[in-house]
């Protein structure tokens, strides 16, 4: 049986390297300012570990779009303040209403 022994190195910039036993409380840390963001009263912010989720109610469709774009302005501001990307590619829009098509 042979026992391999990596020791491999990586100089960190900025951040925190995933995997590290800091990363979860320094993410915790940045991402309470982010949830005490103070948003409109139709719009909610809710969290689940890195995940973020964003409920915006209107009256109509359009209403709910404005509502939203609104929020979305002050968490890009909060981003760019912070350095942070969002990635576009895994961000998602889902219309719910109790109307009947």
């Amino acid at each position: 049986m042979s026992t391999n022994n990596y020791n491999i190195q990586r100089r960190i910039a900025k951040g925190c390297s995933q995997g590290s036993c800091s990363r979860p409380g320094f993410w915790n840390i940045l991402y309470n300012s982010l949830l005490t963001l103070e948003l409109t009263s139709r719009s909610k912010a809710i969290a689940f570990a890195d995940d973020l989720t964003i409920l915006t109610r209107g009256e109509t469709v359009s209403e709910a779009e404005n509502y939203t774009n609104l929020e979305l302005r002050k968490i890009e501001e909060w981003a760019q303040s912070n350095k942070m990307k969002f990635n576009e590619n895994k961000s998602k829009v889902m219309l719910m209403t109790r109307r009947k098509r």
